[in-house]
């Protein structure tokens, strides 16, 4: 089957087109790293319902981690337990090895918790900068230097590289700039870990790309800790560091990207998908091509099929 493999390597050179956007460096392999939060065994009941059950994983400090499932799965819930809009029914959260008791957004935004929630909440009459100061826990009496505000977020906006109009109504901004609006809200707060529930939802591909862009030079630049909530398996593919995957409330799997789609054939028998990369991988090694099925980069991809060419021409 090997002398098939050129024909393939035209197939997965359209594939590079849309895979080539850049991709947060991976730190898996790198050792052990400091955890800045742990989850143990929380289960969230509402009535005689289970949105989470049992679940237990761990984030550390500096990494991207992926919260991914169908919707259902119990993915928002566990993070709007974080950020303590929900108490759990059982189970302990646990920053930086402390046992900790959140039971609101306040307590979770002192313990250095900032969330992006899927629905955004900004208050339409307000300006962008009012929006990010809104309940500013730094103002003291009635009144608030808006000038010294200004500046300290323009700053935070430059130092991200997240462009926003301060003085737009958020009635007159893009869905893009709106979620901009909600990461910058939560850097003013000191967001030391970051929750970004399904942050690309409803934005078009280059509002997702150009996002993603953001969140990247954000992990990059600062080593900022994300926990990135989604369904989509490229996004996770290009961006992520390790993996929890929920399943009608469980926890299905979790490790590291290689670890989760070297069980490509267990997330489509669960109703998940696989990257689309994983998919071609999947395919060729079907067809009878001597390839590993878990990749899920195109880098990885190119490598194997180079190799199996012995020297031929590449792509």
């Amino acid at each position: 089957m090997v002398s098939a493999i050129p024909d393939y390597i035209h197939i997965f050179k359209i594939q590079i087109y849309c895979q080539s956007g850049q991709r947060i460096k991976h730190t898996e392999g790198v050792g052990p790293m400091e955890e800045i939060l742990r989850m143990e065994h929380i289960t969230k009941r509402f009535g005689d319902m289970y949105a989470n059950r049992d679940i237990s994983f761990d984030v550390r400090k500096g990494e991207v981690h992926t919260l991914l499932g169908e919707n259902g799965a119990g993915k928002s819930t566990l993070m709007n337990v974080l950020f303590g809009l929900y108490q759990p029914t059982e189970g302990s959260i646990y920053i930086h090895g402390k046992k900790v008791r959140i039971d609101s957004p306040a307590q979770a935004v002192k313990q250095g918790i900032g969330m992006v929630h899927q629905h955004f909440m900004l208050v339409e009459a307000m300006t962008v900068l009012e929006n990010i100061i809104l309940g500013d826990r730094n103002t003291k009496g009635i009144f608030i230097d808006k000038d010294a505000r200004r500046r300290e977020i323009q700053k935070l906006a430059d130092q991200y590289g997240l462009e926003v109009e301060l003085d737009k109504p958020i009635t007159e901004i893009a869905v893009g700039a709106q979620q901009r609006v909600e990461i910058l809200k939560a850097l003013y707060r000191g967001a030391e870990l970051l929750v970004l529930d399904e942050p690309t939802a409803g934005l078009d591909p280059a509002g997702r790309e150009n996002l993603m862009a953001n969140i990247r030079d954000y992990h990059r630049n600062k080593g900022k800790t994300i926990i990135l909530v989604s369904h989509s398996m490229d996004e996770i593919a290009r961006n992520v560091d390790r993996i929890l995957v929920l399943k009608n409330a469980h926890v299905l799997m979790q490790g590291t990207p290689a670890e989760v789609f070297a069980r490509g054939e267990e997330l489509l028998s669960a109703g998940l998908d696989v990257p689309q990369i994983t998919r071609i991988a999947m395919e060729l090694k079907r067809r009878g091509v001597d390839i590993d099925p878990a990749v899920y980069t195109v880098e990885a991809l190119e490598r194997q099929l180079l190799a199996l060419r012995k020297g031929g021409a590449g792509c």
